[in-house]
This record gives structure tokens, C-alpha cells and sequence, in this order.
């Protein structure tokens, strides 16, 4: 149950916040809720998504795996919840968003994806343990704008899911839309 109330004051910079938001997600997001009660905290966040948004020299896929192993170590169901449905939107691989839990089991991920992963995750860890070897087979590959980027995301997911984990944000059901599609292309093709 979340920390603070969804039901944030109304003023006209949370209506068209929510305007925005209904637009682009379907739904009002839950952390712009919550940070609503403090609007100077909101519009610094919304900024500061928005520039994150530019960022464009680490690959889409393993920006998205990254988040979401950063997401799945810190234990924050709402970003993971978004993250899936986002990067399904976006056409990435199912398998690839399902298993970033257990990645280290699966085996639908590259050596390169892998090391992203870890390397989230060594970073998530308080303290840090990132390990030399890992940081310079990552730079390497990746070239060090793309490094530098994948470190930069991983630290801004810190901040978003410590944040929503704070606050005791959960799940939205965005996944449940992405496997409710999945559910009528199965329909749809039994039926055919």
C-alpha cells in the first residue's frame, strides 16, 4: 500500500500532468501521484526524465535490461511492472523482459547482455561491487559514450525505484495488458 496518498491536490500543473500522462499511458502513473504533493519535486523529475529520454548512444535493449536488473534488485514491482510494458510496446523481445529476474538461469540472453545485467546489478549493490574486469570488458564492447550512458541509467533506476519502493508504489497491471494481447492473439488464432 502506498506511503503517501494518489490523491494529490488538484491544481491545473497536476491536471495536465495527468492530462499528459492518460495520453501517453492510458492510465495516471502512480509516482507522478505521489511526487504531485510536492510540485516542485514533480516538475524537476518530469525535467530531468525528459533529458534522460534523449540519452542515445547505449542500445535500447541492453539500456532496457539494465533498468530492469537495477529494478529487480532493489525490489521495485512498479517499475518492473512498467518496464515489461514498455519495452513490449516497444517491440522487445518477451522472453528476453520476462526472465531479467533470473537472468543468470535463463538462457535467452548474450554474453554481452549478461555482463550488462551483472554490471547493473553490481552497481545497484550498497556498496557498490563493481569489479574492474567487468567495467572494462563493458567498455570495451561498448565503446565509453555507451558506457558512461549504461552507467548514468543504471543510477538514475536507482533513483526511480528507490524512490517508488519508499513510497510503497506497486504494480499498475501494465504487464497484465501486454499478456492480456498475448491472451487474443492466442484466442484469435484458436479461432481462426
Amino acid at each position: 500500500m502506498a506511503r503517501v496518498s494518489l490523491t494529490p491536490p488538484r491544481t491545473l500543473f497536476f491536471r495536465v500532468v495527468e492530462w499528459y500522462s492518460r495520453r501517453t499511458y492510458g492510465k495516471v502513473l502512480d509516482p507522478g501521484k505521489a511526487l504531485a504533493h510536492n510540485p516542485r519535486v514533480l516538475w524537476g523529475d518530469l525535467r530531468f526524465e525528459q533529458s534522460v529520454a534523449k540519452w542515445n548512444k547505449l542500445d535500447s535493449d541492453l539500456k532496457a535490461l539494465a533498468v530492469m536488473a537495477s529494478a529487480a534488485s532493489v525490489g521495485c514491482s512498479w517499475c518492473m511492472d512498467f518496464g515489461h510494458w514498455e519495452n513490449t510496446e516497444r517491440g522487445m523481445d518477451r522472453r528476453k523482459l520476462h526472465d531479467v529476474p533470473v537472468w543468470r538461469e535463463s538462457d535467452v540472453y548474450t554474453p554481452l547482455e549478461r555482463d550488462v545485467m551483472e554490471y547493473a546489478e553490481a552497481m545497484t549493490a550498497t556498496p557498490p561491487t563493481v569489479g574492474d574486469d567487468l567495467a572494462e570488458r563493458l567498455r570495451l564492447r561498448l565503446g565509453e559514450p555507451a558506457f558512461v550512458e549504461l552507467t548514468a541509467m543504471v543510477a538514475v533506476e536507482n533513483l526511480r525505484s528507490r524512490i517508488n519502493s519508499a513510497l510503497g508504489l506497486t504494480s499498475q497491471g501494465f504487464k497484465d495488458s501486454c499478456d492480456l494481447g498475448d491472451a487474443r492473439r492466442s484466442t484469435a488464432g484458436a479461432t481462426d
